[in-house]
């Protein structure tokens, strides 16, 4: 390996590998990849694979949209290798109460430029459901259905008390393993090296990045360093003596064949945009009740529980996910998981799918997995320069990594060739924090760019 590099880039999941991606368009040739671990295989590899361009943070969607439309371009180039779709977000209430904040909200995103918002009131109102391998044709903004029979007119298989599902149009799913091997691939023709090591030290010389240390006892000089640690940004933040405000979050997913074909094949990502109560009959909530462990089982759970038909053809697998006991973590490998996962999901999913209530008696034999989120208090990114001279970080992208992933290659990519920067770009530095109005806001913004 050369002992010298234009740039050393630390992390090797698909913010890193889009950057290297980037650099190398921008005509960086001796870039170099470190990872212990081998490309897309700690965090990037567990996710929903999901992208939206419908976020009520003005900054988070332009960069939504200026990602979607790379991967737009990259779909077209590559003959749609990784599998990209325009199905759409379902988000689905049962709540009367909810419509007129739904209304609201969505009118607020769709004037930061998401797309129209339609409002359907009756089954009369001309609405495409969906649009299949046509993603340039596929409509923008979102359709929001009102009323039981116009939903279930198109949905049939949601809960029959739903009154107002909102169908976000410019989302979807891909495949984020081969959309990162596409761009790791690409980097690698254009001069792009690997390395199968860990960063376990950074020199400085009078204030500025010199070398990078790796724990087979190489080093490598640098003028640039790029921090892309994912779980490990925080870690990697300090060996330069910086704090980075991020914590660290375990996500798990579950994966089981729908034999009785509860979800359709052809829907939408279908989120529950209600709290909820899991379905137990009496006696369970007895025994639940009556243990200090599994009390919780019995209480509230919150809203987002969402589910997507995965796989092509004959495929009868479904993807389950939903947060209901976010916990701060320090990343192990592999990650710990929750045998309880897939029940709670099953039974969750049945408030807005009541078919799922057939396999309480006989769970489908779940996949189970699960990865690190890493995130900011207010959930924005972090991509920009670190106070040291030389250093970048391009990470805390918690539940929008592989969506965000190409336009924060392209970001950062400006940031360290001194290009022009889109307007979003502020929101996204790590100098926001030397704001002390904006440090005092934080608690307002926790839900920062998310839904």
């Amino acid at each position: 390996m050369p002992s010298t590099a234009d740039i050393v880039i630390c992390g090797a999941g698909i913010t890193g590998i889009a950057s290297a991606y980037y650099l190398n368009k921008a005509g960086f040739k001796n870039v170099i990849l470190v990872d212990e671990r081998a490309p897309l295989t700690l965090t990037s590899n567990h996710s929903t694979e999901c992208y939206r361009n419908w976020w009520p943070d003005a900054s988070m969607l332009g960069l939504m949209n200026r990602s979607i439309d790379l991967m737009d371009e990259l779909s077209t180039d590559s003959h749609n290798m990784f599998h990209l779709n325009r199905r759409g977000y379902l988000f689905v209430t049962a709540r009367e109460d909810r419509v007129q904040a739904i209304i609201e909200r969505s009118r607020r995103i769709s004037s930061l430029g998401a797309g129209p918002l339609r409002i359907h009131r009756s089954n009369n109102d001309p609405y495409n459901p969906l649009v299949v391998d046509k993603l340039h044709d596929a409509p923008d903004g979102a359709d929001l259905l009102l009323g039981t029979d116009s939903i279930l007119k198109y949905y049939p298989y949601l809960n029959p008390k739903v009154v107002a599902a909102l169908h976000v149009r410019r989302a979807g799913w891909l495949s984020a393993q081969q959309l990162g091997m596409l761009l790791y691939e690409s980097a690698l023709d254009h001069g792009l090296i690997f390395h199968t090591a860990r960063v376990t030290s950074i020199d400085l010389e009078k204030g500025r990045i010199q070398a990078v240390g790796l724990d087979n006892g190489e080093l490598i000089s640098t003028p640039i360093f790029l921090n892309a640690g994912g779980p490990y940004l925080k870690t990697i933040g300090s060996y330069l003596g910086e704090d980075l405000p991020v914590v660290t979050e375990l996500h798990l997913k579950a994966a089981v064949q729908d034999s009785l074909g509860v979800v359709g094949r052809m829907a939408p990502l279908l989120i529950w945009d209600d709290p909820q109560y899991l379905p137990w009959d009496e006696d369970d909530i007895e025994k639940l009740q009556g243990s200090d462990d599994a009390r919780w089982l019995t209480e509230q759970f919150p809203s987002g529980i969402h589910t997507r038909p995965e796989g092509p053809g004959e495929s009868q697998t479904i993807l389950m996910l939903w947060e209901y006991q976010t916990k701060r973590v320090d990343p192990v490998w592999p990650p710990p998981l929750d045998d309880l996962y897939p029940e709670i999901a099953v039974r969750g999913l049945a408030a807005m799918l009541p078919g799922m209530k057939q396999y309480f008696s006989r769970l489908p034999k779940p996949h189970l997995d699960g990865g690190y989120y890493t995130r900011t208090l207010e959930n924005l990114p972090l991509i920009g320069r670190t106070k040291v001279e030389g250093s970048f970080v391009i990470g805390a992208v918690s539940g929008y990594g592989i969506m965000s992933a190409c336009a924060a290659g392209e970001l950062i990519t400006s940031h360290i060739t001194g290009g022009p920067l889109p307007k979003y770009a502020p929101a996204f530095l790590l100098d926001r924090y030397d704001d002390p109005h904006y440090v005092e806001t934080l608690d307002e913004q926790a839900d920062g760019g998310q839904l």
